[in-house]
Parts: structure tokens; sequence; C-alpha cells
């Protein structure tokens, strides 16, 4: 974790705002009208974590970069993308010998152009992205691979994340037909320790074997939930707890007969949950959710459609007994429209996390995607890797009417860029007509920006059908962490006199 050093003696301001957080240093002394309103500035170093992305021999995975123009950026930088096996800061392995620096699998050359690179089989690595100057502002990296038949066959995609220390992952399983990992991969050149904690209907699954969890320098783990446990239950909440350290953590559910994808982790614990992008033509829903405090949570349950909030029938609320994981089967929820879901609070606020387990099609023709719990858009979100026909955007206005900028950057092989802006009522969720740009080759990325109204909710669906199965997988797009507020300061020549 970096922090933003501010020296007031000297009366020089260096600023290093770097994703995930900032702070300012200021000696005790000062006075207390040293600090100034922040100021929102561009963040200088940015790293993404990508897992491993199949068991599959039949696997091929293409990796998306991109990053948006951002305001305020200098002219130097550079991003790239290596196998999280690669060699230490200073050129030592893990046992001290010197490795020959990998070739990254990809370098973005600019920022507003995707650059995109691919792997097949079940031996690609997990991998380790650092990005740089004019690179880091908004920098994302999609992870998208398509598996022809087997378990967990379809489409799976996943963000690559930035690392942390906490992960709350609703909608894992042990059941007999699910095979659920979670990859845990670190970055870094200290050792980490996870703790995974696995919590069912009735509480805690005993388990000593999720206890201190090491995960090697710069090395990638991929833990399966079958081995914590000898419990087979349908609807698990997985909880990574990083004692020292950080990782990046992800669940890769795959199912015998309903395909497969990746689990992103839900948002912090909070009282109101927002699940967007719902596709309109799902044949199943179901809502899992966990409270991890010491309160039962109540919770009422609304879908936002096009035309404004509906109440479930039938599933109008939804109570949550503290440690323990509910679900709640919705069927066909958003009969033909766009949806998203949003849980508030009936009485006591009480946090929560949650996802959605979301099937397409019918008999063996189904595939399943998760829609966890997330934040909103914020100043500006990104989404990498999309197409001209299988990409549908999904914006949400869960309290006051948004009007919102969408703009497609020039395509990777070419293509040049377009915006469009859009009006979100209150209380409805839209599927968009998201721009295209002209001339399109290769995939493209799309910014999301809030212009005006209250805060929105997004989230983008990748459709690819082989051989008659319905492949799909679903990214939310919360802020894309492209600039960091840093706190002004002027030069205070007191603190000399103390």
């Amino acid at each position: 974790m970096k922090r933003t050093t501010l020296s007031l003696i000297a009366g020089a301001t260096a600023l290093a705002a770097v994703t995930g957080f900032a702070a300012l240093d200021t000696p005790e002394a000062a006075g207390p009208d040293t600090a100034k309103a922040a100021a929102e500035l561009p963040v200088e170093r940015t790293s993404l974590l990508c897992p491993a992305p199949s068991i599959s021999d039949l696997a091929e995975t293409s990796y998306t970069s991109f990053t948006p123009v951002t305001k305020g950026t200098g002219s130097d930088g550079k991003a790239e993308l290596q196998p999280a096996t690669q060699q230490s800061a200073d050129g030592t392995g893990d046992k001290g010998g010197k490795k020959k620096a990998a070739k990254p699998v990809l370098e973005p050359k600019e920022p507003g152009k995707p650059v995109t690179g691919d792997a097949s089989g079940a031996d690609s690595p997990a991998l380790v992205g650092t990005a740089e100057g004019k690179f880091a502002p908004g920098w994302t990296l999609q992870e998208t691979t398509e598996v022809a038949a087997g378990t967990g066959r379809g489409l799976q995609g996943v963000n690559c994340t930035e690392p942390d220390t906490d992960f709350w992952f609703p909608g894992a399983s042990t059941a007999a037909d699910r095979t659920d990992y979670v990859h845990l991969t670190n970055p870094d050149d200290s050792a980490a320790v996870v703790d995974i904690e696995l919590y069912g209907k009735d509480g805690a699954l005993q388990s000593t074997v999720g206890e201190g969890i090491t995960v090697q320098p710069h090395s990638s783990e991929p833990i399966l939930l079958s081995t914590l446990t000898d419990e087979k239950q349908e609807n698990l909440t997985v909880h990574v707890n990083v004692r020292s350290g950080r990782v990046g953590a992800a669940v890769q559910a795959l199912d015998d007969r309903l395909g497969g994808d990746w689990l992103a982790a839900s948002t912090d614990p909070a009282a109101s949950l927002v699940l967007p992008g719902i596709p309109k033509d799902a044949t199943a829903v179901r809502l899992v959710a966990f409270t991890p405090g010491d309160s039962d949570a109540d919770l009422k349950v609304r879908l936002l459609s096009p035309s404004g909030a509906i109440t479930p029938a039938g599933n109008e609320t939804l109570h949550v007994k503290a440690g323990m994981t509910t679900a709640v089967d919705l069927g066909d929820v958003t009969r033909g429209e766009a949806g998203s879901l949003i849980l508030t609070p009936t009485d006591q606020s009480v946090p929560v996390v949650a996802a959605l387990r979301v099937v397409r099609g019918k008999g063996n023709d189904q595939e399943t995607a998760f829609i966890p719990a997330t934040s909103p858009v914020g100043k500006r979100a990104t989404s990498a890797d999309n197409s001209a026909k299988g990409t549908t955007l999904s914006l949400t206005a869960p309290s006051r009417a948004a009007e919102v900028k969408v703009t497609a950057s020039a395509g990777s092989d070419g293509g040049t860029a377009a915006s469009k802006t859009y009006t979100i009522k209150a209380g409805t969720t839209q599927n968009v007509e998201a721009p295209v740009p002209s001339g399109l080759k290769g995939t493209y990325a799309l910014t999301v920006e809030p212009v005006s109204g209250g805060p929105v909710y997004a989230a983008r669906t990748l459709t690819a059908t082989e051989e008659g199965v319905p492949g799909f997988t679903i990214q939310t797009l919360p802020d894309d962490r492209g600039t960091v507020a840093v706190p002004e300061a002027d030069e205070q020549l007191s603190v000399l006199q103390k």
C-alpha cells in the first residue's frame, strides 16, 4: 500500500497518487489551515491481477487491456502483463537463482486504444499487470475464456482485479455437480498468509484446512473448495481474509450441466445493495445473501425494470440469519425485460453481501453467469473486450434520474471512437444501444460517465453462441479508480519555529 507524502518544511509538494489508497502525512505542529480542499488527480500506478483462466485443454483465452484517455496525465508511462511466476524485483527467482525475464503477454502502446493477447489450453498461468504514468488511470484488463465442452463449458469472463486483503463471495458451492476454486494471486516480493472461511445454510463450516494458507511471492494458488470441507452444500459464502500481505481473489464456479463462469467479489458489506444487469432472457435467477454481523437482516427485494420498480411475487422480502447463507430462487424474474435487483432494509440497517446466479437457455443448452452486488459507476467506469454484436450494456438509476455519457473507444485493430448520451429514468434499468466505433476492427472498450443526476450502476454482458449453447458472461462496472483525491497544501514556515 503506497502513501502520498507532502513535504511542508521544504515547501516542495510531491504527489504520488496510487490506486487503492492516498493519504497526507503532515507534521503535527502544522496549523489547521495547512490543508486545502482535495484535488482530483490521476493515479500514477495501478496493479491488476488475472487468475489462471482454465483447467480445460479446450480453453481459448483472450486478454484485453485498455486505459481511457485521462486529463492531467503526463507523456510518460508504460504498462505490461506478465506471468505471476515472473522473478521478483531484484531479478531472483523463488530459489534465489537468476531468471530470464519473460516476454509480456501484452504491452499497451497508447491510452485510448485497446490491445489484446491470447493463450490456449490448461497450462496458462495467472498474470500480474502493472501500469504507470499515463497508462495507470482507469487501466482495465478483461480475461475472457471460451471452453467448447466439459465441466464449465461456455463463456467465462472476469475483470482482473487490484490486490486487497478482504473478499466476500456469496454464490459459491460444494454441491456434487459443482467444481469451485478460489484463486489467490500474490503480486508482491513477500509471502501472503490467507484464511478461507466457508458459510452455509446453518452457519460456518468446520475446517482447519482453510487457515493459514501461504501464497508464495509472485505466485498463484487455486484452492478447490471441496478440499476445505466434507460438507456438500448448494449455496455457500466464501470469505477470503488476508492475515499478512495482499492478494487478488476470484472464485471460478464450474458446473457439470450448467456451464460456468467467474464469481467476482461482492462489494463491501452494506445495508442496501444493487445487483445490475440481469439479462432479459434469463430463465432462472437465484439470489444468495449473507450477513457477517451478529444481527439478522430483513431486506426488501425489488426488481428495477425499464418501466419502474416491481416486487417479485412471493419474494417481497428476504430474511437473512446472522452468519448463515440464505438463497432464494426467483425464476424468470425479468420476464423478457432488462432488470436489476435492489435490496434495502425493511427496518434495521444490517450490512450484507449478495450475488445472483443467472441461467440462460433450456434443457441441455444452458449456461451460467454471476452478478455480485457492486458499487456505483462513480466518476467513470470502463469495460474492455466488447464486440459489435455480442455486447449488451445495462444502466440503472435506483434513486434519481441520471444523464450518462457512453464512449466507444477506437478498435484494437482499427476504427474511430464514438459517443452517445442517455437519460435513465429514476427507479429503472435500461439496456442501451451502446455506441460502436465507426470502421471497427477487432474489439473495443466502453467508458461510462455520469453527467448529471443520481448515482448510476452498470453491467456489461458478452454473448457468444457455440453449437447452440448460449454462452455468456457478465461483468459489473464500478468506478475505474482513474483519479484519487489529494489534499492541497501551502508552505507553512511556522513549523520551523516550534
